[in-house]
């Protein structure tokens, strides 16, 4: 048995920001994916991940039978089988590795389960993140949802608000574009529970939500209109100032390492970073409107290139 190909995603824009009703976006990446398999080879990952599939076989048994049910039975006769998650997705990378997993067991084991195949109303993707929320909840505490929605259903998502999100299309990447959307290596994993509780103890200073509201998510939400409608010359200007308010006011969730990287960025416009979701490690995310001269920069950095225009 092998399941369905479920891909990481990319949060280009929105961290910390949706938990505040900002705007975000959100695309697939299919460089990476991950599918339900069944082995009775034992090799160390298949049965560490036959293990956490148990633990989480517990866990759903627990969720609120009225939003979801899933096929228990069937799971552990699977996972007796030896069932695991065969997955290429680096885990504390901040690109959806959970919640690959997540949409792969809904997909496989959810009870009346909304399919792609239908036509998924602003009720029916409301009613999958918030499945979604509960069941990735299991693997980092508090969990909006939105990760395991992406990989289900494979599209780009723009999150208006909390209550308010829709599939949507993003520019086609034209073959000699010189701008890139890419990912750097941080070389070590990030946790997502730690870092949001320090965005949450800072939003507890007036001073912190002042500068949350006036430039963080004004900076973010701007990126995402710029970015849809294909107007470089705003997305960066607006994507400079961004890196800038992150810089500053978001060290603890930069590697100390990259502090001086970040501003090179900045200050030189060859690139500009941003965390790439949680941020304490894993992957930084970085805008160019010149790849050349971004990794004539970074040289000593192993970048990967997953959007060009």
């Amino acid at each position: 048995m092998k399941g369905p190909l479920f891909y990481a995603k990319i949060l280009l824009f929105g961290e910390y920001g949706i938990i505040k009703d900002a705007k975000g976006l959100s695309i697939p990446y299919n460089f990476y994916k991950g599918a339900l398999k069944i082995s009775d080879t034992k090799n160390d990952e298949a049965q560490a991940s036959n293990q956490k599939l148990s633990e989480f076989a517990d866990y759903l048994e627990q969720i609120n039978r009225t939003l979801v049910t899933f096929n228990t039975k069937q799971l552990r006769e699977d996972l007796a089988k030896g069932l695991y998650f065969d997955s290429s997705i680096p885990q504390g990378y901040g690109i959806g590795s959970s919640g690959a997993l997540v949409a792969a067991v809904y997909d496989r084991y959810a009870n009346n389960k909304i399919t792609i195949l239908e036509n998924l109303t602003r009720d029916k993707l409301l009613k999958l993140k918030q499945i979604f929320g509960q069941m990735e909840s299991f693997f980092h505490g508090k969990s909006s949802g939105l990760d395991p929605l992406n990989s289900f259903l494979s599209l780009p998502i723009l999150i208006h608000s909390k209550d308010i999100l829709e599939p949507t299309g993003i520019p086609s990447q034209p073959q000699a574009g010189k701008g890139a959307v890419f990912l750097l290596d941080s070389g070590s994993m990030g946790e997502t529970a730690p870092m949001v509780n320090i965005f949450m103890q800072n939003m507890e200073s007036p001073s912190f939500r002042k500068m949350i509201k006036e430039q963080f998510i004004s900076y973010s939400d701007r990126c995402v209109e710029h970015f849809l409608i294909g107007d470089v010359k705003s997305l960066f200007g607006d994507l400079k100032r961004l890196s800038k308010t992150v810089l500053t006011h978001f060290k603890p969730m930069i590697p100390e390492q990259f502090h001086a990287l970040w501003k090179t960025g900045i200050d030189t416009n060859a690139y500009y970073l941003k965390l790439c979701g949680s941020g304490g490690g894993g992957y930084i995310l970085g805008f160019t409107e010149d790849i050349t001269k971004a990794q004539s920069v970074l040289k000593d950095h192993r970048l990967e290139v997953v959007y060009t225009f």
